[in-house]
């Protein structure tokens, strides 16, 4: 039975797909997990259809979750055209659609050689995007992209442009060995590109 979809602390996630651009280095998938804290078994079979991905979210009662966030064990974007397509079926379909989340990477724009931001507008109510460091070198050495220096500045032009287009662009970093000076260069590069710093905790695997 593949987990297309998973509760966790009051919202439902969706899980879309394996594929990731990054590596990064505290990625539970690099020990050999299939799963989380959030669910045991996040790896999939096979990339869910756009029409298995809506029967499964269908089957939910979502009006009762907090938050609708598109997450997953892979990068999110790589599903992008099928993620606006679910939110406008939902929409149609489901009245009190809780807010809806996306939690990426910021690659969007460099996976697909487009500009996605404009899709969002109406669509996404967050952008999460995972921030990691506040240097170029450091981000890399961190999430190990596929292509290198030119993900950076892809992930700080896409938060950017979709302040544009989104009611609210958090940008994450994870706590571990951030010292307080780092955290504070952090938020001020979100606060530069017109976004808010969210500093996570680690969760050991």
């Amino acid at each position: 039975m593949m987990t297309i979809s998973y509760e966790y602390e009051g919202a439902l996630y969706v899980n879309l797909t394996n594929k990731c651009d990054c590596a990064c280095v505290f990625c539970l998938r690099h020990n050999g997990h299939k799963g989380s804290i959030y669910a045991d078994d996040l790896w999939l079979e096979h990339e869910p259809s756009r029409q298995e991905a809506l029967d499964d979210l269908l089957s939910r009662d979502l009006p009762s979750y907090r938050e609708l966030v598109f997450c997953g064990f892979g990068e999110p974007a790589f599903r992008i055209d099928d993620i606006c397509w679910l939110v406008d079926q939902l929409k149609a379909r489901v009245p009190k659609l809780p807010p809806v989340r996306i939690n990426t990477n910021g690659h969007a724009n460099l996976i697909h050689g487009r500009d996605v931001t404009p899709e969002l507008k109406g669509r996404i109510d967050t952008v999460s995007i995972s921030l990691n460091s506040a240097t170029a070198e450091e981000y890399c050495a961190v999430t190990q992209p596929r292509d290198g220096i030119k993900a950076w500045e892809a992930m700080l032009d896409f938060t950017r442009k979709a302040t544009a287009f989104v009611p609210h662009v958090v940008m994450t970093i994870v706590d571990k060995d951030k010292t307080p000076q780092d955290i504070a260069r952090c938020r001020a590069l979100a606060e530069r590109l017109g976004a808010t710093l969210r500093v996570r905790a680690y969760i050991p695997d």
